[in-house]
């Protein structure tokens, strides 16, 4: 009877097997590499913790108003607002001068607040493009104010030791080839071939204008008619890195043959890291599927170009943006934040003001975003800690109310060994922490507690704490006491 249950056991091992194997759909236009890239420009990528983005254009001269009224709308998206006319937006660029703009000020700003990379609104989905394309007359160049304002970006960032990268939308409602369902008609379907032309000119025009670029972000990919391109679009995506070698772009460029977008039928990420979390954190690693991933933020609660009215949504707080920037590095992520900078090219003195508190912060914190990682801890309720090497960072948004920080640490998988805190230091004012056995939970999980001191329960703000763990046995000199029970 015991052989036939083991033989039941393994044939059904075997059919799952087999039916995981069938699931799997042969692609040609799906993921092109399984796991993360290892290249340099990759891992430079991976360590940037915190980033700016910037949405530009002239969509910031109404800034959500027109003749008395006011949207809620997303202000970028102003001239499908209903509030002003296609004819009345499409000649808007004509007063576009920008005069208090001032490239190597943003960069400088951005430096302050921290920021290792930014992210540039070359061209949104109204087409206005911010340098002067030599395949529209839809530019920089035909404004007032005529110059590269994209040149003037990419060099000052560069000079400020910030990578650039490069935005870019797919849709563009000035192109009269651009549709955003498929074709049908034999003219429409002409039609569509001169805006695939026109934005492929335009993709490597960008990398050939600006080579210090690091990478491509792409946006207004979700339209039927350029997820039907797969092919087309795939081949272009080996054109861009075969003319910007290392070029990074994420997942929000190309669909499979079958529709399926950011990941293709088989689960594979589709490029080179995840675009999905647009004004949303994942909770754990699992949600991750293993794949980089970045997450791009407002700071109010839906407005990514400038809007003149933000009492009508929420506004973020400095503290609010920098956990949620702690918590991304944690699950293995890169945060970025976005200004919108008004029609004279102003950044509004409300996004200074929190650009400066979270410079001012990550400026003695720094440490426990830039290159760090998941940690060897669970998830605790004081707050969220990332790793770099040996070291762990705690940093504690929720300070306990006794003052006393309790610490879980894992479990070691070696037998008779423990983990132990070698040596905790406040890192805001480099002083070691005082610390003390916590007890056990019914697991056996052991705790530690660190006595949160007089200075840094003054700063009421966010504080990091710096460990160092080592793993020793159990009934080694100095262990915890109450594992050798």
């Amino acid at each position: 009877m015991k052989k036939i249950i083991l033989l039941i056991i393994l044939m059904c091992g075997i059919m799952s097997f087999q039916s995981y194997a069938k699931e799997r759909v042969p692609l040609t236009h799906g993921a092109h590499r399984i796991g993360k890239r290892t290249d340099a420009e990759m891992q430079r990528w991976r360590e940037y913790g915190l980033g700016q983005f910037i949405h530009w254009g002239v969509y910031a001269i109404p800034g959500g108003q027109w003749n008395g009224k006011t949207s809620t709308y997303a202000a970028e998206w102003f001239r499908t607002s209903g509030l002003i006319t296609k004819d009345e937006y499409d000649n808007l660029y004509k007063q576009f001068n920008p005069t208090a703009f001032d490239a190597k000020q943003w960069a400088k700003q951005a430096k302050q607040m921290g920021a290792k990379y930014v992210i540039f609104t070359t061209k949104h989905h109204d087409g206005f493009c911010m340098w002067p394309s030599k395949y529209t007359d839809y530019t920089i160049a035909n404004t007032p104010y005529k110059k590269d304002i994209v040149k003037e970006i990419v060099d000052a960032y560069d000079a400020e030791g910030i990578d650039v990268y490069l935005y870019f939308s797919i849709i563009d409602w000035n192109h009269k080839g651009y549709s955003s369902k498929v074709p049908e008609t034999e003219s429409e379907k002409a039609l569509y071939e001169t805006f695939k032309d026109f934005t492929r000119n335009q993709l490597l025009e960008l990398l050939a204008n600006y080579p210090a670029a690091k990478g491509l972000w792409f946006d207004g990919s979700w339209d039927s008619a350029w997820i039907k391109e797969a092919a087309w679009v795939d081949s272009l995506g080996d054109e861009l890195r075969k003319a910007h070698p290392g070029l990074i772009i994420g997942s929000r460029f190309r669909a499979d043959e079958n529709g399926k977008r950011h990941v293709d039928t088989n689960g594979d990420l589709i490029d080179d890291y995840d675009q999905r979390f647009e004004r949303n954190l994942p909770n754990t690693l699992a949600e991750l599927g293993g794949n980089d991933w970045d997450c791009v933020m407002t700071i109010p609660e839906n407005q990514w170009g400038y809007h003149r009215d933000w009492s009508l949504t929420y506004i973020k707080t400095p503290y609010d943006l920098i956990e949620m920037a702690v918590k991304a590095n944690s699950l293995d992520g890169n945060f970025v934040i976005n200004f919108g900078p008004d029609g004279n090219g102003a950044i509004r003195s409300e996004e200074t003001r929190i650009a400066k508190g979270i410079g001012d912060w990550m400026a003695v914190n720094g440490a426990a975003v830039y290159g760090t990682y998941h940690s060897v801890l669970e998830k605790q309720d004081w707050g969220y800690s990332t790793q770099k090497d040996d070291i762990t960072y705690l940093t504690v948004f929720n300070k306990p109310m006794n003052n006393i920080l309790k610490v879980k640490v894992p479990k070691s998988k070696e037998k008779d060994m423990i983990y132990v805190i070698e040596k905790a230091k406040f890192v805001s004012t480099k002083k070691a922490a005082v610390v003390k056995d916590g007890g056990q939970d019914k697991t056996g999980s052991i705790y530690y507690n660190i006595t949160i001191p007089a200075e840094i329960q003054r700063l009421n703000e966010p504080f990091v704490i710096e460990i160092k763990l080592k793993q020793v046995n159990k009934g080694e000199k100095g262990a915890y006491q109450q594992a050798l029970t």
